[in-house]
């Protein structure tokens, strides 16, 4: 008997997502700013832990529309991640963190993150590949340090019967 579960997308909002990290829409930021005119800039609109690395990887995941269903999560022990939705909004999944032999799958959450909001992910944190929200393909920045896809990453493949489909409400 299949244990599929099936996940609604929530609403990006701060108190749903603390747990899992922080997020700043960098292209409308809410913040106060410093300096006017001609040059404003706006400071800490959200906080990454690199850890003790203080070398920082930009790279680009260009994610495709697929089926909407979570059946691989990773984490990184080490290190936060940065992820940057450039051109279209994503769907993110995580779950709290926790170790490798206790995975909380029934914990699981998608939020819509729209483009140009910036998230950050804390320590340990379960999550994967975004998912296109529409059917174009969206390019993500992804901020780590760098090799951390070589270096601090540990993958959990979840059963067939314990995937999790993600639902529109």
């Amino acid at each position: 008997m299949s244990m599929n579960r099936k996940v609604p997308i929530k609403q990006l909002t701060c108190e749903a997502f603390q747990i899992y990290g922080s997020f700043a829409n960098v292209l409308e930021p809410k913040v106060p700013k410093l300096g006017g005119g001609a040059i404003e800039y706006f400071p800490d609109l959200a906080i990454l832990s690199l850890g003790q690395t203080n070398e920082v990887s930009f790279a680009i995941t260009r994610i495709q529309k697929r089926e909407n269903i979570i059946n691989t999560l990773e984490c990184h022990m080490h290190t936060g991640e940065g992820i940057l939705p450039l051109d279209g909004d994503i769907l993110m999944n995580v779950a709290p963190a926790a170790p490798m032999d206790s995975i909380p799958l029934d914990q699981i959450e998608v939020f819509r993150v729209p483009k140009g909001t910036l998230l950050t992910l804390r320590l340990g944190v379960w999550h994967c590949a975004p998912f296109a929200e529409k059917p174009d393909a969206v390019n993500v920045l992804m901020i780590s340090p760098e090799r951390i896809y070589a270096n601090d990453i540990y993958f959990y493949h979840i059963p067939k019967d314990k995937e999790i489909t993600i639902i529109k409400r």
